[in-house]
């Protein structure tokens, strides 16, 4: 089973940005869909962002459309989250997440450590 190192995280101020990126172990990356979801302070789980396999399929959450983009680099084994123009609310432990169901938009049973994400107004 693959197993997920994010870092990337950190304290950044209303506005900017911050990168980032979830490195897996094993040779069968390309077998996964990938996906970030989040969790804030006194809430549950929430989905992000997901890519398939082949990184030709993504999809938003609509609060991020616009400001987030994921990729993947499948020789690097690493997945990644763009996040601009960050907002307060989007203070949370970052997941990244792995799937091998048939669909890239269920299925994530795998999951990183987290990192953690601070937007300060």
């Amino acid at each position: 089973q693959v197993q997920l190192v994010e870092s990337g995280g950190g304290l950044v101020q209303a506005g900017g940005s911050l990168r980032l990126s979830c490195e897996a172990s094993g040779r069968t990356f390309n077998s996964y869909h990938m996906g970030w979801f989040r969790q804030a302070p006194g809430k549950g789980r929430q989905f992000v962002a997901v890519i398939s396999r082949s990184g030709g399929s993504t999809s938003y959450t609509d609060s991020v459309k616009g400001r987030f983009t994921i990729s993947r680099d499948n020789a690097k084994n690493t997945v990644y989250l763009q996040m601009n123009s960050l907002k307060p609310e989007d203070t949370a432990v970052y997941y990244c997440a792995a799937s091998q169901s048939g669909s890239y938009l269920i299925g994530y049973n795998t999951w990183g450590q987290g990192t953690q994400v601070t937007v300060s107004s």
